[in-house]
């Protein structure tokens, strides 16, 4: 006899709490954090450890984009091997221990290549993308059918037991859709009713779609969760069936703050499904940053108004292999200055200062779920958010989101320090134990010899793993030092049998077909 253990995943509304829910697991009210990580873009060989890291980080969930192009080069030839084995990369996760959120798409962005769009879209005649167009969306769903079965092949969706928590259709549709005409709303409208056809069981999200629908009921949701162990009964998955169509399609927020942002509906929780950490590197360009300081600020003004799931875009970033950079002079690296480098170490003061964030939001998980806050001026530019269980029993935010000028506040019959644009968290309405602005660099940054025998370096706080990985770079490049390289000359302009002439401009890829990056011009 086999014992399956799965998840109920659902939005509840319960008690006297009269904003927007939050997310609930196996009858648990949960504030989730989520770190973005594209699984092609370092190898599978480095996938536990990232995935560690992000774990040890404290992360709840991984959340990857599932990239179409390569998944299906040619009509009907699906490829999953290697760096797009998207299988193998969701049971890491899940042997990890974190949940999943698959943002499907199948249009991602994420300065990929045509977005993710395979080449084969573009030679379909009467194609249109991403609007109401008959062909477009046969191939779409087509493709949404093609994974979604996949997941549930290999019981990966969390109703089967696995950690798929979430389910992503379309991409940042809302920044567009102006451009499409009447066509858009009833785009949209499809892509969500295919998308909650699919019976995946888990909730489905739209980001920077305020429009997104409801596609089954518009009313708020009452869901009764079921039992954290779960038997496979046929009756217990009709149940689960019944919950997840009955919730509404989420609309979610992207940017670097979003402590402002409300769902399009009081029954929808509020999420974050990108939260920069940094930015895309550009040829030409300076390096991107975002201070830690100003991240963390970010993630506490989420939660302390109301926020439930928050993701770092990224959390870990990676290389643009090949040709898979899309986008005007997008770089090889994808570093996106995120807490875990592009070579898989951690980035130190960022990834510390940011785990003892969580560790501090989890402190008060426990308030945040279960009440509304009650906002309190402290004065200018200064605010507190208390969260109360009882008249005596509360944790609290204070906030200073002046950018220039500290200050001193009273609350609660207590004095507090709050340096500008920072917030301070108080599990029990009393003692700070952490501010977002302080920073304890001396507490990540350590002296550590490694097996290089070449130099001493201060280097960031690292784990194990980390220590392990230098030492293994170091010998391989030792190793490299004595190697030969070569070389070639590439000719720049119209050269060979590729030269051809034309009477105007051409459109690039309809003359390449995508088989390179440059198309030279040169005149008579």
């Amino acid at each position: 006899m086999h014992l399956c253990v799965s998840v109920c995943v659902c939005v509840q509304l319960r008690g006297n709490m009269r904003g927007n829910p939050p997310l609930v697991i196996d009858g648990k009210r949960r504030i989730l954090q989520s770190g973005s990580f594209h699984y092609p873009r370092t190898t599978p060989e480095m996938w536990p450890e990232i995935i560690r890291k992000s774990k040890e980080g404290g992360l709840d969930v991984i959340e990857t984009y599932v990239f179409w192009n390569y998944h299906e080069p040619v009509k009907g030839e699906y490829y999953f091997d290697g760096r797009f084995d998207l299988v193998k990369f969701v049971r890491t996760v899940h042997e990890a221990g974190l949940y999943v959120h698959l943002r499907i798409g199948p249009y991602v962005c994420a300065e990929w290549n045509y977005g993710g769009f395979p080449l084969l879209l573009h030679f379909i005649p009467g194609v249109q993308f991403r609007t109401t167009n008959e062909i477009f969306e046969k191939e779409m769903n087509i493709f949404l059918v093609k994974i979604v079965n996949l997941m549930k092949e290999e019981n990966l969706f969390a109703s089967q037991g696995g950690p798929i928590i979430l389910a992503q259709v379309e991409n940042e549709y809302g920044n567009v859709e102006g451009s499409y005409g009447v066509g858009r709303e009833l785009y949209i409208r499809w892509a969500a009713e295919t998308a909650i056809s699919l019976n995946t069981t888990v909730l489905w999200v739209m980001c920077t779609q305020s429009d997104a629908p409801d596609p089954i009921v518009t009313t708020q949701l009452i869901a009764q969760i079921l039992s954290p162990i779960l038997l496979v009964f046929l009756v217990v998955f009709f149940l689960l069936e019944i919950l997840v169509l009955s919730c509404p399609y989420i609309n979610t927020c992207n940017g670097c703050y979003c402590d402002g942002f409300t769902p399009n509906s009081p029954s929808k929780p509020k999420m974050w499904t990108e939260n920069y950490s940094g930015w895309f590197l550009s040829f030409g360009y300076a390096v991107p940053y975002r201070p830690v300081e100003d991240l963390a600020f970010s993630v506490a003004r989420f939660f302390e108004k109301g926020g439930t799931f928050q993701n770092y875009y990224m959390y870990f970033g990676g290389t643009n292999f090949g040709r898979t950079a899309g986008g005007p002079l997008i770089a090889t690296s994808y570093d996106y200055d995120a807490p875990i480098d592009e070579y898989g170490f951690t980035r130190q003061p960022k990834w510390g200062h940011l785990r003892d964030l969580h560790k501090s939001i989890k402190h008060c998980e426990d308030y945040l779920v279960n009440a509304d806050p009650t906002q309190q001026s402290l004065g200018t530019n200064l605010e507190a958010h208390v969260y109360y269980k009882t008249s005596n029993d509360c944790a609290a935010f204070l906030a200073n989101y002046d950018s220039s000028v500290d200050a001193n506040v009273s609350f609660n019959g207590n004095s507090y320090f709050l340096p500008a644009w920072s917030v301070s968290i108080l599990p029990d309405c009393k003692n700070v134990i952490f501010n977002t602005a302080k920073v304890d660099v001396h507490k990540f940054y350590v002296e550590k010899l490694f097996c290089c025998p070449m130099s001493v370096e201060v280097v960031s706080q690292r784990t194990v793993g980390d220590v392990a990985l230098a030492r293994n770079t170091s010998v391989s490049e030792l190793s490299l030092a004595s190697s030969k390289w070569s070389w070639y000359k590439e000719e720049v302009g119209v050269w060979s049998n590729n030269s051809f002439v034309a009477s105007s401009l051409l459109e690039q890829i309809n003359t390449t077909k995508d088989i390179s990056d440059f198309l030279w011009y040169t005149t008579r």
